[in-house]
């Protein structure tokens, strides 16, 4: 009775340890490559810095905007020298720029004094008047120009943004990859090292029974200390990734978020992308790749803007005319005018300047031109090597996957050669010798094989990011 009181107690308190030890070493958390995409895109810097651009080219559409606001003046002034009222006037005025170049004035004048200037009409008086550009700046100006450029450039910061992020989520991805594939080989390194210790203990048990020489301990000694070594690289190969992956981690409150040690990838996490990632053939990725690289639509942006260029600098060829007309009427109250515009209570004025030369206007037009040139030609080397990055990357992937598949089939050989022989070693028809070469072939296949298919899924983003879709 007190020999199953002392078992009783002492598994109860064996159980006790490992409950204790199951709380104190806290279950291993992971990380998919999905929840990696949406960290880095809404948390790192790089975004963050993507979306302030855009609030940037926001900002500055309204600067081009606020040079057609309306601008109220308002002039006063007064002069009396001894005892003499010389003049006393009010003039406020409000001004309103349109997008057709035309800028509608109007305002009320209040004049008295006996010093007067003869052309100021003396008591009250009001008008609603035009500046109308004739020549030069009829068509678009200066802040016509500016608003048109800004509006392309508010479009072109998104498609900034995208550029950005397609190059920040290729290493970002990458270094997710290579993070999975030292998990990988990190957990076969511990399930080989765990069959090599069962065998050390399997041929010490057998020596000492006299079943196998003593030479084959130092042999399974020999080959655990090998996988050893493995073991402590794959494990020191998977914490230099793991850090590298962390610097693209970040949290809401922008401090940098740092992997906990056992943050592991999915298991599976090769199967599920590659059955979720079928790729498109090659001519529609040449296709996609033309029509929505963001840097080939960048380019589209910088050509627009200096079409728009090109129109203002044709306009400064043309002589500057200006007419200004103003109806007028006596007092505060405005009435429709009932006279013809030249006939009565008006007042206008025609201004002319004509550049003789020109030079300025003629070398700002030129240069214009060849600057769209020199675009155009930037755009087509830019779509070329594109396309030939698409064309490298496509061909990549095929002749990885091609090799994903051979590298199976060779690890599976091998392990079917393992196998083998130790069925063999077991039976007392092979050596130690043999059976830990054709381990270490096995390891290396494994290993062969995970860095493979580590190649092929980075070759996958590489070729994403080549057509300009990897976001």
């Amino acid at each position: 009775m007190i020999h199953l009181k002392r078992k009783i107690f002492f598994l109860l308190l064996c159980m006790g340890l490992v409950t204790a030890r199951s709380i104190a070493q806290p279950l291993p958390i992971t990380l998919s490559f999905e929840e990696l995409t949406a960290m880095v895109i809404k948390y790192h810097p790089i975004a963050k810095q993507a979306e302030i651009q855009i609030d940037q080219a926001k900002q500055d559409l309204r600067i081009s905007r606020g040079a057609f606001d309306p601008v109220f003046n308002y002039n006063v002034g007064e002069k009396t020298f001894d005892g003499t009222s010389y003049y006393a006037y009010q003039q406020p005025q409000l001004s309103i720029p349109t997008w057709f170049g035309v800028t509608v004035k109007s305002g009320v004048e209040q004049v008295e004094g006996n010093r007067v200037d003869p052309t100021e009409t003396l008591g009250r008086s009001s008008y609603l008047g035009l500046q109308i550009p004739l020549g030069r700046d009829l068509l678009t100006d200066k802040r016509r120009t500016d608003l048109q450029k800004a509006k392309i450039a508010k479009a072109a910061s998104y498609t900034e943004r995208r550029k950005m992020l397609n190059d920040l989520l290729l290493e970002a991805h990458s270094a997710y990859w290579e993070w999975w594939q030292t998990g990988r080989v990190f957990l076969i390194a511990s399930e080989a090292l765990s069959v090599v210790r069962k065998r050390v203990d399997f041929v010490r048990g057998s020596v000492k029974l006299g079943d196998r020489p003593a030479i084959d301990t130092t042999e399974a000694v020999a080959q655990l200390q090998l996988f050893e070594m493995q073991w402590n690289t794959a494990l020191l190969n998977l914490r230099k990734k793991q850090w590298e992956l962390s610097q693209y981690l970040w949290q809401e409150n922008q401090t940098p978020y740092l992997l906990p040690e056992n943050c592991q990838p999915f298991s599976n996490e090769f199967e599920r992308y590659t059955s979720l990632q079928k790729l498109k053939p090659l001519d529609s990725l040449l296709s996609l790749a033309n029509n929505n690289h963001p840097e080939l639509i960048l380019y589209n942006f910088k050509l627009n803007s200096l079409e728009i260029e090109k129109r203002y600098r044709t306009q400064q060829l043309l002589p500057k005319a200006t007419l200004n007309y103003n109806f007028l009427e006596s007092g505060f109250q405005w009435t429709a005018p009932k006279t013809a515009l030249f006939e009565n209570n008006y007042q206008y004025g025609l201004s002319l300047n004509i550049p003789l030369r020109l030079s300025a206007e003629r070398g700002e037009y030129r240069k214009v031109r060849y600057t769209i040139q020199s675009t155009t030609l930037e755009q087509d080397l830019k779509k070329l090597q594109i396309e030939n990055k698409v064309r490298a990357s496509y061909f990549e992937v095929e002749n990885l996957r091609t090799q994903v598949s051979i590298q199976e089939k060779v690890l599976i050989n091998n392990q079917t050669l393992l196998r083998g022989e130790e069925l063999r070693f077991r039976t007392g028809e092979s050596s130690l010798f043999l059976v830990n070469a054709r381990e270490t072939r096995v390891w290396e296949s494994a290993q062969k094989l995970e860095e493979v298919k580590a190649k092929y899924l980075i070759a996958i983003q590489q070729l994403f990011w080549s057509a300009g879709v990897l976001n």
